[in-house]
């Protein structure tokens, strides 16, 4: 929940698509501002003049932003174009996104510099060149209107679509086509914050409307003619091996048309590379998977076959023994003086491997012909696809076109196109000379994902007279595909060996144990199995050392502003306190991620035979600047919900080297009653820094429950999910 000055109605919803003559192009309408998207916004002819890569303008003044990054429900279709327009400084309703042409960007000079859309960078980082692409097409427009006037530049006033200069008036179309023509001296500066007429207001989504109607397309919406449906299954233990498949026992089924083996490339291990597998092709999807599912396959488990959680558990608990790689280390000798101690606290905390679990199935969609190659596949970065496909047919760039579509859901599992249907799709109609599409089972997603690594850590520290830590130890062991040490924009141990907290002497160490389970970025990576142990372990810390636990964090973090200011936030707006009734509690959490400081109140309820409630999440969130409070709140609301479903009743059960938990009736996911009531708070800087928005809500929720619910309860969780622990009382 937040409140807004401006909020869309029910029925100014239905009017405005009821108006739209069959939602083929829908105005997207809240009081003052408007724009439009279509369905299929790849398709949407610009009849426009160009000015540069980003825009164009039609002769009736409309704007086309052409948007180089993906709509995955995080809003970039809507948050570029406003950057856009806010630079351009053209009415809203003027605006009208389609997705940027990623054949023109990957084979024309990388004109948009930035295509992928992961890591809450798109705003954070990109929001310098998106906007100077409209200032310099403004500044064009200025120069253009001003040759034609005879007077300077300078003196033209460019304003919602409109050029003036004394007695001289124009719109920008008329002066379109000459700007396009017009190179600067320098390209503008972009407005400071200050001077922001757009950015700042809470703007509807531009994709709400197609989304609720059913015409916005999706990637698995995709049918061409001629095309052919095909199911796979990779070897169930990743990187395992295909004996051998009887394809006789099915052929002769209704509607099937081949079988495809699907080969792995040695040495070749990236997230889109192929595995050891096979396709069954019929005329139906759901006649391939039945044929498929009653196909004999015979699989090479090889030794990764024997891993189990289990296992891995019993490595951790040696390396907990053994000192690991020094990842930060500031004061003096902490384990010293830990060991020096009478007054110390430890725990050991735990988060397993943990599943994508997209809405949109996986699949893709190729058409391989003689002349080019089409293709429509959900990744993260829309060019990715055409990289792959060139990579596996041995083409040209210039003969792969990739037609961008919504995606359903990715939370870092499409990134970079992170999965191989692309592959398999490609592979599959170059075979058979035909369109195919490849769908997952949920199954399939969830065997063949690139999983959240799992990660076991060992916190101590010493608590000094003053009920304050004097020194900390910390200890991970990760299983990571490889053993490589990141998982995402930061090494294994990052937010408790960065964390705020002024512990005068600490060492932090990990262990990266290579593990056959690919591995991979998941919303707030590393943040989020970290901030669930740091600030778990922040509140036994402040609980040891007689301290209320927001008062902890604040006398932790004195003289650090950006943390203050999102502590004080919450004190001011949550009303946390520790002395509830039993089976009540309250908890908080405060976690960095992405550049953002994020803070959580959670409040749950657990009856006596332990079943728990997650009441309200209260965040507070400093990111530093924000262009679109409405959408930034639907970001943390939704990454709320993510994070709490895992941590909640997540947990991939790993046994004989593969994931026996494989759909929605074995790994739990959280169902719409479940969600608590989230309100967001905003306490930005703005003192010329950037956070992101997309993750940073995530990581501080599951410990704040988990802190909430020591409160109510007397027990602390120290593992995910939390569901599978007892939390009965008396």
């Amino acid at each position: 929940m937040i409140d807004l000055e401006t909020k869309l109605s029910r029925r100014t919803l239905i009017r405005t698509m009821a108006g739209a003559g069959g939602g083929m192009l829908l105005g997207f309408h809240i009081p003052g501002f408007a724009a439009v998207i279509a369905p299929k916004p790849w398709t949407t002819p610009t009849h426009g003049d160009e000015i540069n890569a980003w825009l164009a303008i039609d002769a009736d003044g409309t704007v086309t932003i052409r948007v180089p990054h993906t709509e995955q429900g995080q809003g970039a279709l809507t948050s570029v174009s406003m950057m856009v327009a806010e630079e351009l400084d053209v009415p809203w309703d003027n605006v009208r996104a389609v997705f940027a042409d990623m054949n023109r960007h990957v084979n024309d000079g990388e004109e948009y510099i930035v295509t992928t859309t992961h890591g809450s960078q798109l705003v954070r980082l990109q929001h310098p060149h998106i906007m100077q692409a409209g200032a310099s097409a403004r500044e064009r427009l200025k120069a253009a209107a001003a040759r034609a006037w005879n007077v300077e530049p300078t003196d033209v006033v460019a304003k919602q679509g409109v050029l003036s200069s004394g007695s001289h008036s124009g719109s920008y179309a008329q002066f379109a086509a000459a700007a396009a023509e017009i190179s600067l001296a320098q390209e503008p500066a972009i407005k400071p914050p200050g001077q922001w007429w757009l950015l700042g207001q809470p703007i509807g989504r531009l994709d709400a409307p197609v989304k609720v109607n059913g015409s916005a397309h999706f990637s698995i919406d995709t049918r061409l003619e001629g095309m052919v449906y095909a199911a796979v299954k990779s070897c169930p233990v990743p990187w395992g091996g295909l004996r051998s498949y009887d394809f006789d026992a099915i052929k002769d089924r209704p509607g099937v048309i081949a079988a495809v083996e699907l080969k792995a490339v040695e040495g070749k291990t990236s997230t889109s590379d192929m595995q050891n597998g096979v396709a069954v092709v019929a005329d139906t999807w759901y006649r391939a998977k039945t044929a498929l599912d009653l196909m004999a396959v015979e699989w090479d488990y090889g030794p990764a076959g024997a891993v189990s959680n289990a296992t891995q558990a019993a490595e951790a608990k040696q390396l907990f023994e053994v000192p690991g790689e020094v990842s930060h280390e500031s004061g003096g000798d902490a384990p010293a003086m830990i060991a020096a101690s009478d007054r110390t606290v430890t725990a050991e905390y735990h988060r397993p491997y943990e599943t994508h679990a997209r809405m949109e199935p996986i699949n893709a969609t190729v058409s391989v012909t003689a002349e080019r190659v089409d293709v429509w596949s959900p990744t993260q970065d829309q060019s990715a696809p055409i990289r792959i496909v060139a990579d596996q047919l041995g083409r040209n760039t210039r003969d792969i076109y990739v037609h961008t579509g919504f995606i359903g859901g990715a939370f870092g599992g499409n990134g970079g196109g992170a999965t191989a249907v692309t592959r398999q799709a490609t592979e599959i109609s170059r075979q058979l000379g035909r369109p195919v599409k490849v769908i997952w089972t949920r199954e399939e997603d969830v065997m063949q994902d690139k999983q959240r690594p799992p990660v076991y850590t060992r916190i101590t520290a010493s608590v000094g007279d003053n009920g304050l830590p004097e020194a900390l130890l910390s200890r991970a062991v990760w299983f990571t595909f490889n053993g490589v040490d990141r998982i995402g924009p930061a090494t294994a141990d990052v937010t408790i060996n960065t964390m705020p907290y002024a512990v005068p002497n600490r060492r932090h160490e990990r262990h990266n144990i290579a593990a056959h389970i690919p591995t991979a970025t998941h919303r707030g990576p590393g943040a989020n199995q970290n901030g669930f142990m740091i600030e778990q372990f922040a509140d036994e810390l402040a609980l040891a050392g007689d301290w209320d636990p927001l008062e902890w964090r604040l006398e932790m973090t004195k003289g650090q502003e950006r943390w203050q200011r999102v502590l004080l936030k919450l004190k001011e707006v949550a009303g946390f306190m520790t002395d509830l009734p039993r089976g009540e509690g309250m908890g908080i959490a405060v976690v960095e991620d992405h550049g953002s400081i994020c803070g959580a109140c959670a409040t749950v309820s657990v009856t006596r035979s332990g079943q728990l409630s997650v009441e309200k999440v209260v965040l507070a969130i400093n990111s530093g600047y924000m262009i679109n409070p409405r959408a930034g709140a639907e970001q943390l609301e939704g990454a709320v919900c993510y994070e709490l479903s895992h941590a909640l009743y997540g947990g991939l059960d790993l046994s004989g080297g593969q994931f026996v938990s494989r759909n929605f009736d074995t790994y739990n996911l959280m169902r719409m009653h479940q969600m608590p009531e989230v309100e967001v708070h905003f306490a930005m800087s703005e003192d010329g820094w950037w956070g992101g928005m997309g993750e940073p809500g995530g990581p501080p929720t599951p410990p704040a429950v988990a802190n909430a619910i020591y409160f109510a309860t007397g027990k602390r969780i120290r593992a995910t999910p939390i569901t599978k622990h007892d939390l009965n009382w008396s």
